[in-house]
């Protein structure tokens, strides 16, 4: 809103050449991408299990996004694609990295390539100051071992888990009797220094680094772009000692819920830090969302069909929360959005348009600037198809057997098919999103062009 205020006195003449306006701050933006969460797992996108209400009160705040997407059902390439805006596949990551041999034969690249159009070295080219703070599952894990470090990828500073190169925090963990243990022991072979504490407070080492670093550029007026990537609710969970063994009495489900109202009150923190300095508070932007579906038995994508790993709605679609009072259209503040499609590739070019920063030269995004939607101030939708091809060793999962290979969504319909167009599967979202009703065979035009669409799609992948 201020750009715009901005833009529009200026442009009624209203500030002369000899007079010019105080400058206006470039807005901050912090990206907290969980793990592992489903859709339905934040209480204000209708879990009753468990209640999530740090978040909930900045949905009440802000807008929620109910058709957006990430764009793989697995870790890695997800990471991958809401840093780049561009489809994972162009960099060989398809699936979660593992040690090289898997890697190799899943003819995977070990690690991304630091070449990539990263968000954060675009914002830092443009004065921001960056910091990278929890998972990052972009290289240096297991035996990869000379993989960049994260601030090779436009970050000034990173804090990371075990699945990244640098400084990090490694888990403890401590059951009903007291039992302390270690786990990913070998990470600390990824770089240092190393700091071990219980798993349970990890989110909050994290956010306690991310408050410090956004302290000191907030006093020194620099604006930042954060990350907090917690991955407290990827198994195996954890919850604090307290609560552990209750937990532990209602099964995978009981940890994930008790894993979950701790993740929520530990990010609270880095929320009330924010909302209660009146500087901060009115030049930042956070958005919430999952790097894919749950995991079977522990979160939920409510009516969606499928888990991490499908590409059914279950294991692509995340729940969004994007907050921001002094940039978030007032009539907006608090509202759903239901019928704008966009995808995690969209939001690279989306915050280069509202921070003015500008793309590298060949970026080739695949995303779409779609800052308008994201800002309350329309409620349009991306305009290509949005692209899927499976993670490779995940044929058979989750109780579904010979899963669909690629997907592609445009405007209300997707298809799934295997990668020869073989058995399609066509949907329309809106009148059926649990995807129960494949009506490919009274639809044969339709599954016909679209099948043509994904596989040229994957055709020209690497």
């Amino acid at each position: 809103m201020k750009r715009l205020l901005l833009s529009v006195l200026t442009g009624l003449g209203l500030f002369s050449s000899c007079s010019q306006p105080e400058p206006v701050s470039k807005p901050n933006i912090i990206l907290v991408f969980i793990d592992d969460m489903g859709w339905g797992d934040f209480s204000s996108f209708g879990n009753t299990d468990a209640a999530t209400p740090n978040i909930d009160r900045l949905a009440s705040e802000g807008i929620s996004f109910e058709q957006f997407y990430v764009n793989s059902p697995i870790c890695s390439p997800s990471r991958v694609a809401i840093s780049t805006g561009t489809y994972p596949q162009r960099w060989n990551i398809d699936s979660y990295l593992d040690n090289r041999r898997v890697n190799e034969q899943r003819g995977m690249a070990n690690w991304l390539n630091p070449e990539a159009p990263m968000l954060a070295r675009s914002l830092k080219n443009a004065g921001y100051t960056t910091g990278h703070f929890g998972k990052w599952h972009m290289g240096g894990q297991r035996d990869v071992k000379e993989a960049p470090p994260i601030t090779d990828y436009g970050f000034d500073e990173s804090l990371t888990n075990f699945e990244g190169m640098g400084a990090k925090l490694l888990p403890l963990t401590k059951d009903e009797t007291g039992k302390v243990g270690r786990i990913w022991e070998d990470a600390v072979n990824l770089g240092s220094p190393i700091t071990w504490m219980q798993r349970s407070e990890i989110t909050t080492g994290f956010v306690d680094a991310a408050i410090q670093f956004i302290g000191e550029k907030s006093k020194a007026d620099k604006p930042f772009y954060v990350n907090v990537w917690p991955d407290d609710v990827h198994s195996p969970y954890w919850p604090p000692f307290e609560a552990y063994g209750v937990a532990k009495e209602q099964g995978k489900r009981g940890l994930y819920l008790a894993v979950l109202e701790a993740m929520d009150k530990q990010l609270g923190k880095l929320f009330e830090y924010i909302e209660a300095d009146e500087k901060l508070r009115d030049n930042t932007l956070i958005l919430i969302c999952s790097d894919n579906g749950p995991e079977l038995g522990a979160g939920s994508a409510a009516h969606l069909k499928g888990y991490k790993t499908h590409l059914f709605e279950g294991g692509i679609r995340s729940s969004l929360v994007v907050w921001g009072p002094g940039f978030i259209k007032k009539e907006a503040q608090g509202t759903r959005n239901a019928a704008s499609v966009f995808s995690a590739i969209d939001l690279t070019p989306s915050l280069l348009a509202f921070t003015g920063a500008e793309a590298p030269e060949n970026a080739n995004y695949d995303g779409e600037n779609v800052i308008e939607t994201l800002l309350g101030e329309a409620r349009k939708s991306r305009q290509a198809p949005i692209f899927y091809s499976r993670p490779p060793d995940r044929k058979n999962y989750y109780g579904f057997k010979n899963l669909p290979d690629l997907a592609v969504r445009v405007g209300d319909w997707k298809l799934l098919c295997d990668y020869d167009g073989s058995r399609p599967q066509l949907y329309n979202l809106i009148k059926d999103p649990s995807e129960t009703t494949n009506r490919a065979a009274e639809q044969p035009e339709r599954t016909a062009a679209l099948t043509q669409q994904v596989l040229a799609w994957y055709k020209k992948m690497p």
